[in-house]
C-alpha cells in the first residue's frame, strides 16, 4: 500500500517533538516504562512501583548488563518470562560477537515494534527533508547476517534463532514499493556460516538478484555493505555506481562511519549521502537528522543516561564535549550498560565513540587533548 506524505511525516513527528523538549519526554517515557518494569518480578523486587522520579529510579533500580542479566534469561528459556519481561517472548536474537562472545537475547512484540518504527526514521527523515520520494520505488540491497543460525530448547521445544539484523529484516515490513533484495529467506538458505567464502556466496546472490533491479539504497552494517562493493570490483569488474543509482546509504554498527567509511563507500557508491544509524541488538537509539556528522537520540521511545566522570546524568544534559558510558533503558531492560561510549556536541547532536575499552577511552582522550575532538 502506497504510504504518503503524511503517513511518512506521522513516523518521524514524535522523534521531532522530542527532541525540541527532551526533558519532557523523558519523563513520558520513564512513566511508561515503570509501568511495564512493575509487571515483571524484577521490576517487583526492585520495587517499580514507588518509582516516581529519576532520582527514585537510580535509586531502586542497578546498573545492569548481559552478564548480571543472565540468571533471569534462564528463567525466560524455561518459560517464565516474567521474571524480567513485561511481555512473552517473540523470538531470541543474537548479537554478532564483534568485540567478544556474541550474546542472546529474548525479545518481545513492543521491542520488534520499536525496532521497525526507529529503524525507518533515519530513511523516512532523509526522503522527507530531501524531497526524494523516488528511493521509495527501489529495493534495498539485503546484505545483512543470517537469521537462522543455532537451536535452543524452549519448554522442549526446539527454537531456532540467528543474528538480530537478519530477524529484524525478515520480520520488517517495508515502506511502499521499497522492499529488501534478495528476501531473508534467500540469504537464510545458503546457510549460518560467517566465514569469507560464506560472504562471498551471499554477496554473489545479491549482485545476481539485484542486477537488473531498481536499487535505491543499502542499509546495514558499515562494514558488509562496504565488503560488497569491494567484491563486485574484484569478482565481476564493476563497482555498485556503474550497475545502479543509488540515492542514499543508511549505516549502521560502528564507529567513525561519517569519518572512516563514508569516503571508501563514496568511490564504489557515488558522491551519495552517508546517513549514520546508531543501533544494536537492543534497539535502534538514534540516527542522523540532517547533513551534520551527528545522531540525535530517540527520546521518544528510549530512557538515556550517561555515566560521566562527574557522576550519571540525562544524555539530553550533557553539555558539548561532555563524554561518559551510556545506561539505556528500553521495553526489554531497566538501566542497562550498552557497552559504548558517547559524547555530546551540542542541540542534541551525539557521536558514539565507541566500545567502553581501556584504549577506546585512552585514544579519545589523547585525541581530545592534541587534537581537539569537537571543531
Amino acid at each position: 500500500m502506497f504510504q504518503g506524505k503524511n503517513t511518512l511525516e506521522s513516523m518521524v513527528n514524535s522523534w521531532y517533538e522530542s527532541l525540541k523538549n527532551p526533558e519532557n519526554h523523558q519523563k513520558l517515557v520513564l512513566s511508561r516504562l515503570i509501568s511495564q518494569y512493575s509487571k515483571t518480578r524484577y521490576g517487583q523486587a526492585h520495587h517499580a512501583s514507588q518509582v516516581e522520579n529519576v532520582t527514585d529510579f537510580r535509586l531502586n533500580f542497578p546498573v545492569v548488563n548481559y552478564k548480571s542479566l543472565n540468571p533471569y534469561f534462564a528463567k525466560v528459556v524455561e518459560g517464565d518470562y516474567s521474571a524480567i519481561l513485561p511481555e512473552p517472548v517473540l523470538c531470541w536474537v543474537m548479537t554478532r560477537g564483534s568485540t567478544g562472545k556474541a550474546k542472546v537475547f529474548p525479545v518481545t512484540k513492543t521491542h520488534i515494534q520499536q525496532i521497525f518504527v526507529c529503524g525507518a526514521r533515519a530513511l523516512v527523515n532523509y526522503v522527507l527533508r530531501k524531497q526524494d520520494f523516488e528511493l521509495l520505488k527501489g529495493r534495498i540491497l539485503n546484505l545483512n547476517f543470517p537469521s537462522s543460525v543455532h537451536t535452543m530448547i524452549i519448554n522442549g521445544k526446539e527454537v531456532k534463532y540467528g543474528y538480530s539484523s537478519g530477524t529484524y529484516a525478515k520480520l520488517n515490513p517495508m515502506l511502499n514499493e521499497l522492499s529488501l533484495i534478495p528476501r531473508q529467506e534467500d540469504i537464510d538458505a545458503l546457510g549460518s556460516g560467517i566465514t569469507k567464502s560464506d560472504w562471498e556466496r551471499r554477496f554473489e546472490l545479491v549482485y545476481q538478484q539485484a542486477l537488473e533491479e531498481n536499487v535505491t539504497a543499502a542499509m546495514g552494517v558499515t562494514p558488509m555493505i562496504l565488503a560488497f562493493a569491494r567484491y563486485m570490483k574484484r569478482k565481476h569488474g564493476k563497482t555498485p555506481k556503474d550497475v545502479w543509482k543509488v540515492h542514499a546509504l543508511f549505516c549502521t554498527s560502528v564507529r567513525k562511519i561519517q569519518f572512516k567509511y563514508a569516503p571508501k563507500l563514496r568511490e564504489f557508491f557515488g558522491n551519495v549521502p552517508v546517513v549514520e544509524i546508531y543501533s544494536a541488538t537492543e534497539g535502534v537509539f538514534g540516527q542522523q537528522y540532517n547533513d551534520l556528522p551527528y545522531i540525535s537520540p530517540n527520546y521518544d521511545t528510549y530512557f538515556f543516561e550517561v555515566e560521566t566522570n562527574k557522576g550519571v546524568k540525562m544524555l539530553h544534559e550533557l553539555k558539548r564535549g561532555e563524554w561518559g558510558k551510556l545506561i539505556v533503558s528500553s521495553c526489554l531492560f531497566p538501566r542497562y550498560d550498552i557497552g559504548d561510549l558517547i559524547e555530546a556536541a551540542g542541540k542534541n547532536y551525539f557521536r558514539i565513540i565507541g566500545r567502553n575499552q581501556f584504549f577506546t577511552r585512552m585514544e579519545h582522550r589523547l585525541y581530545r587533548l592534541f587534537l581537539g575532538w569537537l571543531t
